[in-house]
């Protein structure tokens, strides 16, 4: 088979124009097989030495992963039914068999046997770190369980990747299963130009006259931003709040409801088999963070800082609106009004600063600026196999001149793209048996909206600190220098710090520097004027209260709803209590937030949404001693490279930061930065 399917044993970067749905589940089966049958060869030979060990079964985790990695990436990006089917036909397989793997009494001991011999302090530090998270990893498999609940756990197991992946899919297809015609342009009055020609070129694609909007987030946002129609922009609330829901156009067709209550419950039942009290304690097992009262107290104590200064906001927003005829503010006016607020404020909007920032611009100068932090060039190949046209490929170059990593940029939103902006890794950096190094290769993924109307792709500024937040987390994953795969880029890392490098990046578009770098007039190249820069450094912290108590609204929630769990918990009902504590807008009955919040029920971020807002207290800090210093002072962005991006998960990130600053995080520079004086 591996002759003929061009998923297994590659020698090089994904074939993707070969890949078809045919392939999938063959090529997992394959690779799960030959990953059992390495194991019992490895056991039956009783050498548990690092080689015959670890890298030997690193070798076959690596060929599933490069396997499977490309099929699971193109359902993000390219997914069609037959491809979705694939996709999910192969996760009840990929859970038994890494569930397995996690329970194996057998391999445990060996691994322990490694860990006890004389060999291990011959072992780089690095080598060690992953043998005592692989360690770890084994007890919070269950390997110590009995048969009948290891049984338990691999069933729970299987079904929550089940239930995880349907959720994802619910989201997809009631955001696509969402469009409106218009016919009359009057109803689109304030709408930007860039906005609609957008609609225009998907009414185009449709057959249909007129303009056709989606629930794709640059046009929902654009119209909750701008849009004057408020009956279009209520509307277009109730869908994007009741996505996947029993509320709202689509009641009831893709209702997440039940998957959550299954997934918590689920996550409930696996906390236990382990020992812990519920999910919340068994997600803190792996990340900074030691307990979840301490999570609680950290966000508590932010909001007690933000919800002051984020009640004040709301009121000038509300006598704003009063002002100009709104009295009774909608939560789908806050957005449009807010939008206005800021224009008189600053004189200043998103859209009046998008034609001085295009893609290829932001691209160029986004390169510039890790170049000039890092030390590294950017070269593009246009002779790579991507999934669609719009995907570009560049290859990191040292000073040396040697290639040091490779990434896939797919910026724009499309029909069968999961929304969202998000890095994933095509490949790690890890030292083959041979002792050659397989060089690291990112996915980066954005959804902004495509060019439209003849004019290149035009992005607002909080787009691009949505790429700068995205190329943070691939260079972590591209600059790192460790060879074992377990601690290597993200990999290892504490889920609270993983967002340190993203965070940190995103500094740059806000320094005058830096924004001169990114910015020029897509028609004359000219910079952003002056006053331009001064108004919109000045609106930087607009609303920034009301942004960070909805951030810790997300993240009380999350917390709450695992380690609170028990029978018959309502979701709704401790999302209004965490609103009634925290936040300083209250949503309508109809809002079905949790539905669509993949974040947690989908993705990595189940009890550990506070990540965000705990990382952005090292991202900040971090910064600031490049404030101190320097913003391109380059040997400060030598050692943030050295001391953090290089580092992967070879050591805790509490000992990584100390080594960049000198001392441990103060929460002082984020609320600095946020122009919070709470």
């Amino acid at each position: 088979m591996s002759n003929n399917n061009p998923l297994i044993d590659y020698p090089d970067l994904p074939p993707f124009s070969a890949i078809k749905p045919e392939h999938v589940l063959p090529a997992v089966e394959q690779l799960v097989a030959d990953g059992r049958a390495r194991i019992q060869a490895v056991l039956a030979a009783g050498n548990f030495d690092y080689v015959h060990l670890v890298q030997a079964l690193d070798e076959e985790d690596d060929r599933l992963g490069k396997a499977f990695g490309p099929a699971g990436h193109l359902n993000a990006v390219a997914q069609d039914e037959a491809l979705r089917n694939a996709y999910n036909s192969c996760l009840p397989l990929l859970s038994e068999y890494g569930t397995e793997v996690g329970q194996n009494a057998a391999l445990c001991a060996a691994y322990q046997s490694l860990r006890d011999s004389s060999e291990w302090d011959s072992l780089s530090e690095a080598q060690q770190k992953d043998i005592e998270n692989t360690l770890r990893d084994f007890r919070l498999s269950g390997v110590d369980l009995p048969d009948d609940k290891k049984a338990e756990y691999m069933a729970n197991s299987k079904r929550l990747s089940e239930l995880t992946s349907k959720f994802s899919d619910n989201v997809l297809d009631a955001t696509q299963a969402w469009t409106k015609q218009v016919t009359d342009e009057a109803e689109l009055d304030g709408l930007p130009e860039s906005a609609k020609a957008g609609a225009s070129d998907r009414a185009a694609a449709d057959g249909k006259d007129g303009w056709v909007l989606t629930l794709d987030a640059p046009v929902f946002i654009a119209v909750m931003s701008h849009c004057k129609n408020a009956a279009l922009r209520k509307e277009m609330y109730i869908a994007w709040t009741t996505k996947a829901s029993d509320q709202g156009p689509n009641a009831g067709e893709f209702d997440n409801a039940a998957l959550m209550d299954e997934i918590l419950a689920l996550r409930h039942k696996q906390a236990g088999l382990l020992g812990f009290a519920n999910y919340g304690e068994k997600s803190l097992a792996t990340k900074m963070a030691r307990d979840v009262q301490e999570v609680t107290v950290f966000l508590e104590d932010l909001a007690k800082r933000a919800k002051p200064q984020a009640e004040q906001e709301l009121a000038e927003l509300k006598a704003f609106a009063a002002e100009q005829g709104a009295e009774d503010l909608q939560p789908w006016d806050i957005g449009f009004w807010s939008e206005r607020l800021r224009e008189e404020r600053y004189s200043i909007s998103e859209e009046e600063l998008r034609p001085w920032f295009p893609a290829d611009t932001v691209i160029n100068g986004m390169f510039g600026i890790v170049g000039k932090l890092f030390g590294i060039k950017f070269e593009q190949r246009e002779d790579v196999d991507t999934w669609h046209d719009d995907v570009r490929f560049y290859e990191l170059v040292d000073d040396d001149g040697s290639v040091r990593a490779a990434f896939y940029l797919d910026m724009y939103a499309r029909t069968g793209k999961r929304g969202g902006a998000w890095m994933d890794d095509a490949r790690i950096r890890r030292r083959r048996p041979d002792g050659s190094l397989q060089t690291p290769v990112a996915y980066l993924t954005c959804n902004f909206a495509p060019p439209a109307g003849g004019k290149p792709g035009l992005l607002t500024h909080d787009e691009v600190v949505t790429l700068f937040h995205e190329f943070g987390h691939g260079l972590h994953h591209m600059l790192t220098e460790q060879d074992v795969s377990g601690i290597s880029g993200i990999n290892g890392v504490a889920w609270d710090a993983v967002e340190l490098p993203s965070q940190f990046l995103e500094n740059w578009c806000w320094t005058e520097e830096g924004i001169a770098l990114i910015s020029s007039h897509y028609e004359t190249g000219e910079p952003l004027p002056k006053d331009k820069l001064e108004k919109m450094l000045a609106a930087k912290n607009f609303q920034s209260a009301m942004q960070m108590v909805r951030q810790i609204e997300f993240s009380l929630f999350d917390m709450r709803i695992h380690a609170e769990y028990q029978d018959g918990l309502s979701i709704q009902e401790v999302l209004d209590e965490v609103r009634e504590q925290v936040s300083v807008i209250q949503p309508p009955a109809f809002n079905r937030f949790p539905n669509s919040f993949g974040h947690i029920f989908a993705g990595g971020y189940a009890a550990g949404y506070y990540s965000y807002k705990w990382a952005e207290v090292l991202s900040s800090d971090a910064f600031s001693r490049f404030e101190e210093e320097g913003e391109f002072n380059e040997s400060t962005g030598r050692e943030f490279r050295s001391a953090i991006l290089a580092m992967g998960g070879s050591r805790e990130p509490m000992d990584l930061f100390k080594a960049f600053r000198g001392r441990e995080p103060s929460v002082e520079p984020l609320l600095r930065h946020s122009g919070i004086n709470g």
